[in-house]
């Protein structure tokens, strides 16, 4: 099935953000797993997350994160942040530019944490290890603790800029838009 192009500016941001949305309830949509750089003193620091919400009105992602990953102190030293995303299907490549901001206790952590905490998700969040430490003697993970959700976190990201990219055998296409949906054409 082909997805017809869209020519007009205004009709493929409103179609960014649709698949935006979509991809949070669809398990299977490729922009599920987005891509996240971040700095790390002066080095870039890429990693996969996943896209849990979408807020189209107010032009918000939110994923959630181990508050004790270095992904944390990153973003709390420079929030400044890149997400990519890459639909094969659309033939559609997505860079936005967000400021992040982290909400590790609160409301906004509980009613996510309430919702996650029963599935197989939760245990990203409930190793009494912080990510990325070294296990010794080649012994499993400890298990987790069910009762704590001390780590889980909520990372918000406001999109500042879009950057969309078309692959197409009739020719490329990419355009830019701000943080208040205005888009422009730019050479691909």
């Amino acid at each position: 099935m082909t997805t017809p192009r869209l020519d007009d500016l205004t009709a493929i941001h409103q179609a960014c953000w649709q698949q935006l949305a979509a991809s949070t309830r669809d398990k299977a949509h490729a922009w599920r797993v987005m891509g996240l750089a971040t700095v790390d003193g002066d080095v870039a620091d890429l990693r996969s997350v996943v896209l849990r919400e979408v807020d189209v009105d107010t032009r918000t992602l939110m994923f959630f994160t181990d508050a004790r990953s270095s992904k944390v102190a990153q973003i709390r030293s420079q929030p400044q942040a890149a997400l990519l995303f890459w639909s094969p299907a659309l033939g559609w490549q997505l860079r936005l530019r967000v400021r992040l901001a982290l909400d590790t206790s609160g409301l906004a952590v509980s009613s996510r944490w309430a919702r996650l905490k029963m599935s197989p998700a939760a245990q990203d969040y409930l190793s009494p290890l912080p990510p990325g430490a070294p296990l010794t003697g080649g012994t499993p993970p400890p298990a987790p603790d069910r009762d704590s959700r001390n780590h889980f976190a909520v990372v918000r990201a406001d999109v500042q800029r879009m950057d969309w990219l078309e692959l197409h055998p009739e020719g490329h296409r990419r355009a830019l838009f701000d943080a208040d949906g205005n888009g422009h054409w730019v050479t691909p």
